[in-house]
């Protein structure tokens, strides 16, 4: 039997944020000072994502370059608050399944949350758009994680919020599910709608046993 894989987003899934950038790190840079944009945070934030500058590089370019490691800690450490939920339905996926992350981060930032958090112990694959320099929703960050867990759409099962990262990869035969903790308006459905991971182990089992029934021999 293949192995089938559950591929989950983290901000807007593990951490319950979905706009970590705007809802998160603009503020809490302009707290510090009040004259940086929004449009240039964001841009230091893209090009951090895309491993196009260091995490080191994105604080100093913003103005806080002395004060670097310890300000992107305090930030990781104070303003992100993973789902209370999820580890526990982590551990019962995992019993059956083999778990995955594909997410848009700085790699630093997304090492630093892993280890933190034990996600490193959780997941066999972990691809993050600042190692691999594309980010969601770009099909080519879909495919570079299908080559890295050597299966197929049809195996995979993948969890995001934003409906815009969840069309790519249903147009590539992986099956989805939208984390539904805001409204969307984006015109597109995904397979399954869940709104707390309390739902996610038995709406992934119907997915596979859907997908199992409809094969023909």
């Amino acid at each position: 039997m293949s192995t089938k894989w559950v591929i989950l987003d983290v901000m807007g899934v593990i951490f319950e944020v979905n706009d970590d950038t705007n809802d998160l790190l603009v503020p809490y840079i302009q707290k510090r000072n009040k004259t940086i944009s929004e449009e240039k945070i964001n841009e230091m934030y893209l090009k951090a994502s895309l491993d196009e500058i260091s995490s080191f590089d994105f604080w100093d370019q913003l103005g806080f370059g002395g004060e670097y490691p310890e300000i992107e800690k305090d930030y990781l450490d104070t303003c992100l608050r993973i789902d209370p939920e999820f580890k526990k339905a982590a551990e019962k996926l995992a019993k059956n399944y083999s778990l995955a992350i594909l997410s848009n981060d700085v790699k630093e930032w997304s090492d630093y949350l892993c280890a933190k958090f034990g996600l490193d112990e959780l997941f066999k694959i972990i691809i993050v758009s600042g190692k691999v320099k594309h980010r969601k929703p770009d099909k080519r960050i879909y495919k570079i994680l299908l080559d890295r867990i050597q299966s197929v759409p049809s195996d995979c099962v993948f969890v995001d919020d934003r409906p815009k990262n969840l069309r790519p990869a249903s147009e590539i035969g992986i099956k989805t599910i939208r984390f539904a903790r805001e409204e969307s308006n984006y015109d597109f459905s995904a397979d399954f709608e869940i709104s707390s991971f309390a739902e996610l182990p038995e709406t992934v089992k119907k997915i596979f046993e859907s997908t199992r029934s409809c094969k023909v021999y």
